[in-house]
């Protein structure tokens, strides 16, 4: 699906046909369509399919009056479980002598936020700042899923004080590899805003160096915060598989003490079961007595050891 965008009065508005200093929107785009990219508006190939590539790092690239820059923004799911787990997609930005493309295989929220109006002061027309404005933008959408796993990680673990359930485990799980996939993607972003920070690939204005810098922070401080959620899950992790092995310990001494102590009865009855005429005291109290006596016995010791 291709769309169409142009800034009047600050707002972007949606127009049927293209104009110089617009922004074109493709999502999921067809072979149809992704042909037209190719032949109408003469995009690069090669940069057209790293745009649609799921496994696409975060780069940048530059080939005669178009330049590439790929950079991964934050998605969030929720399975069929009710176990929410975050990833990255990679989103191509083309910037041509026009216009600027962004082209990704799904919708995400930062094309949402942006046809939305909730992204102030959109402009198209000068494309080193609108870019920046839409980096910013991840950079910031990143920081807001971090809070959110942070969040999802402190309810989970006040829930596993309470009661271990494998339905909480499985959600602290999905949080871990989720900061896995964040921590890969921000260092990759990092360095793709670093390499338009030196302002060899895109032209930079004195205006948009506060906003470069800005993206930057807080590209810096998603990296900083993913690390310090990444080493707290882990630790908690860590944690609670301790926990779940001493709660089997102590299963498997409380089996075994029974196991013990039923041994006993069986013992001293299979003895009197004997065909023997001289075993001592063949008396029926003897026997229930001393298994009663050996047994509470053995038991006691054996919780007394265990409290040592």
């Amino acid at each position: 699906m291709i769309n169409f965008f142009t800034a009047e009065n600050g707002m972007l508005q949606s127009c049927s046909e293209p104009s110089p200093g617009c922004w074109i929107s493709v999502v999921a785009p067809s072979s149809h369509e992704i042909k037209e990219l190719i032949e109408v508006y003469g995009l690069d190939s090669g940069f057209v399919k790293s745009s649609l590539d799921e496994e696409e790092s975060s780069r940048i690239e530059r080939e005669d009056d178009q330049t590439l820059i790929i950079i991964d923004t934050p998605v969030s799911i929720v399975d069929e479980d009710n176990t929410q787990s975050f990833y990255t997609h990679p989103m191509g930005i083309i910037l041509t002598e026009d216009y600027v493309f962004t082209i990704t295989l799904k919708e995400t929220h930062l094309l949402t936020d942006a046809t939305s109006g909730m992204i102030r002061n959109l402009r198209p027309a000068f494309k080193t700042r609108f870019v920046l404005q839409l980096l910013l933008r991840i950079a910031t959408q990143f920081l807001s899923h971090l809070k959110q796993i942070d969040k999802i990680s402190s309810a989970a673990e006040q829930q596993l004080h309470d009661a271990m359930k494998n339905e909480l485990l499985m959600q602290l799980l999905a949080l871990e590899k989720s900061l896995v996939y964040f921590s890969t993607s921000l260092k990759a972003n990092e360095a793709t805003i670093e390499k338009i920070f030196r302002g060899r690939v895109i032209k930079l204005y004195d205006e948009d160096q506060d906003l470069l810098e800005d993206v930057l922070i807080e590209m810096k401080q998603a990296i900083e915060m993913s690390s310090i959620y990444t080493g707290i899950l882990s630790s908690m992790m860590d944690g609670f598989s301790s926990v779940i092995s001493n709660n089997l310990n102590l299963v498997m001494w409380r089996l075994t003490i029974i196991t013990v102590i039923l041994q006993i009865p069986n013992i001293i009855f299979a003895f009197y079961g004997i065909n023997t005429v001289d075993l001592p005291i063949p008396y029926t109290w003897f026997p229930i007595t001393l298994t009663l006596f050996l047994t509470s016995l053995t038991a006691f010791l054996l919780s007394k050891w265990k409290k040592k």
